[in-house]
């Protein structure tokens, strides 16, 4: 029989697999994060030889004791909201799931329980888990910086790149094969690394005149570097600082979050939060 719209198991397990305002909803999301920390260790520990000769059955056996809780939170997520299919293919839904899969696709596939270190994506829940949302609106306005950002950003790319291919050439004409500048490409390759103060080593110039050209290119490496930062926080200084504090709430029929505080209904479905 499939329960009501008010069942109260399900409000119940919606506030804890899916709040993080309410002490309940908050200790399970933390407890959360020390498992998935620990999956991630887990799965770089089994990676180093003489620690999995040594410990490989215990790591084993932690790691499917985890699989086991997020297959259950997974379940509990699925069951919780009325609406399942748009947690099953929202982002957090599609990573919870892909965390959750590999360790039992290792008895078809072997070595697939590597996989299990894409856990580590769920690490960003801990935005929501903290109540860190004034961050979370910080992001977004750097997000909104570098969309407004990106044709400044493209031309200075396009300029940057126009540089390397000159910059590159010269030192093909002027250094040679004797130098380690084969191709112009290699060359080029050498301009990129090089204006962007990398400095690998591989290829340097031996001439005073390729020498001087280097030097010149480094000194505007720095320079360079500081440009998409300067467009950025131009950008990010038009924002407007007074952005809505919004709580970690998520609706139990949508799923949708980032509600207003004072909100008594989800702003994409209207469904009552507080049911």
């Amino acid at each position: 029989m499939r329960p009501n719209k008010n069942s109260p198991w399900r409000v119940k397990l919606h506030e804890i697999v899916y709040e993080a305002d309410t002490r309940v909803g908050k200790i399970f999301d933390l407890i959360l994060l020390v498992l998935i920390l620990l999956s991630v260790i887990f799965v770089m520990l089994e990676s180093v030889r003489w620690i999995d000769a040594k410990y490989h059955q215990l790591l084993y056996i932690g790691e499917w004791i985890i699989t086991i809780f997020f297959t259950l939170e997974y379940i509990a997520r699925v069951v919780s909201v009325r609406k399942p299919t748009h947690y099953i293919f929202s982002f957090y839904g599609i990573i919870d799931l892909l965390s959750t899969i590999p360790l039992y696709l290792s008895f078809l596939f072997v070595g697939s329980n590597y996989l299990l270190i894409v856990r580590a994506l769920r690490l960003l829940r801990v935005f929501r888990i903290l109540k860190l949302t004034k961050y979370v609106g910080e992001s977004n306005k750097l997000s909104k910086a570098l969309l407004h950002s990106r044709a400044k950003i493209l031309i200075f790319l396009f300029v940057v790149v126009i540089i390397s291919i000159i910059a590159g050439t010269l030192m093909y004409l002027i250094e040679g094969e004797e130098s380690g500048f084969t191709s112009i490409p290699r060359s080029v390759y050498w301009a990129i690394v090089t204006l962007t103060t990398v400095g690998y080593g591989d290829i340097s110039p031996a001439t005073p005149l390729g020498q001087l050209i280097a030097s010149v290119i480094m000194i505007m490496g720095y320079g360079i570097i500081a440009v998409p930062t300067g467009i950025v926080s131009a950008e990010y200084a038009k924002n407007d600082p007074s952005e809505i504090h919004v709580n970690t709430q998520s609706c139990q029929n949508c799923g949708a979050d980032k509600h207003r505080d004072d909100s008594e209904f989800c702003h994409i479905c209207g469904d009552d939060l507080h049911i």
